[in-house]
């Protein structure tokens, strides 16, 4: 009764099984549940032994030597018949067995509730002199590592890819906005004091359908220019600046610290899309979409991307990499273990680790990882190569 799993026998209780619903009863009171199963227990084992010195007796009288040998031999019957062999039974079919025993134990509760109710005031006494509460029929929740383990640990019955999704849904509440967003030197956007040709270009060959637009300033963003409201202006050939910022929409704001479980929930309330991220000084650090969320959740399941920027491992084992992209980005899509918990990109964490520009052609190994420099530019490292790790040896 106690080693059963009481999550199943929940779940077995909800579709209306009896048994279950009688083993969740009986658990709810462990007392009564405890003082029927051990009266009858010790009730049992004492009329044995009791019975055995009785048979001892009339067979060989008062012997010591008879009196020993038959308190050895029903030690022994009791420990292998009574104690060991169907604890261990019940311990290893626990799930199975507490249902089908639940049609015993409740009936001879009730018959002998007196008896048992008399056994627990003795034992309520003693527990009030020592100061110790029982907790009763409070729930027993799980702490979140505790479902982690459980999802990690019911590998064989969860697919794969589901168990990465609930993997990272315990992720959320740790990671913030500043860990998944686009660095500001890779974000695309407009300047709405350049020549209108020049925007047109730009808009002709970008790949996004939301642009940040700022003026003169990057950190000036003025607003989130929406490529499908521009579809009239361009077929009538009327877009200029003062065009263009009429159809700009409100910049949205959002602190780097703040949990990626959170933002989702601001995404949906203010009916938002894409947020840019600032510091406690107000400069901008990047940008988040609720697409990065939702990938970070459950994977890589679109791109708006190049094809050219996809990451995955050449037939040499290596792959080139820009200075830019995500540390999380890198050891989800590579399976690397690089670290998170200083620098968000490749190039801070080539840059922290040096503490120093890189020229290039340099080679260095950070958390296992062997990369070469092969590009570094305007103060930052460009373009890195990085090497699979070699297997571990058994």
């Amino acid at each position: 009764m106690m080693a059963a799993n009481r999550y199943r026998l929940r779940h077995l209780a909800k579709n209306r099984q009896k048994g279950a619903q009688l083993a969740l009863d009986l658990l709810g009171r462990t007392d009564k549940l405890l003082g029927i199963i051990l009266i009858f227990n010790n009730l049992i084992n004492a009329a044995a032994a009791t019975l055995v010195s009785v048979i001892t007796l009339e067979l060989f009288g008062e012997n010591k030597w008879a009196l020993g040998m038959g308190t050895l031999v029903v030690t022994f019957l009791i420990l292998v018949f009574s104690e060991i062999t169907p604890k261990v039974i019940g311990a290893s079919l626990a799930d199975r067995l507490a249902p089908l025993v639940s049609f015993v134990l409740t009936p001879l509760l009730r018959v002998f509730y007196f008896a048992v109710w008399f056994v627990n005031l003795f034992v309520s006494a003693l527990l009030w002199m020592i100061r110790l509460k029982p907790q009763g029929n409070q729930p027993h929740p799980l702490s979140a590592e505790e479902l982690r383990s459980l999802v990690l640990e019911a590998g064989h019955f969860i697919p794969k890819q589901h168990q990465r999704i609930l993997l990272n849904l315990f992720e959320l509440e740790r990671v913030t906005v500043e860990d998944i967003m686009t660095p500001r030197g890779t974000i695309e956007a407009i300047d709405i004091r350049a020549p209108v040709e020049h925007i047109k270009a730009q808009l002709a060959t970008s790949y996004h359908t939301r642009l940040p637009v700022y003026e003169e300033d990057p950190n000036n963003v003025v607003g989130i220019l929406h490529q499908r409201r521009l579809i009239a202006a361009l077929m009538d050939d009327e877009l200029d600046r003062d065009k263009l910022r009429e159809l700009l929409a409100k910049p949205y704001f959002v602190p780097a610290a703040t949990p990626i479980y959170s933002q989702l929930q601001f995404f949906q309330d203010n009916q938002q899309r894409m947020g840019l991220i600032v510091d406690e000084y107000g400069e901008l650090l990047g940008l988040v979409t609720l697409e990065d969320i939702i990938e970070e959740i459950i994977g890589k399941f679109t791109t708006s991307v190049p094809a050219s920027a996809e990451l995955e491992w050449g037939e040499d084992g290596s792959v080139m990499v820009e200075g830019t992209r995500s540390l999380r980005e890198l050891n989800r899509r590579l399976d690397l273990n690089l670290p998170l918990d200083g620098p968000k990109t490749l190039n801070g964490l080539i840059l922290e680790h040096f503490r120093d520009i890189p020229e290039t052609g340099v080679s260095v190994k950070i958390a296992d990882v062997p990369m070469e420099i092969i590009q570094t530019q305007d103060r930052m490292v460009r373009m890195v190569r990085l090497y699979r790790r070699p297997p571990e040896r058994s």
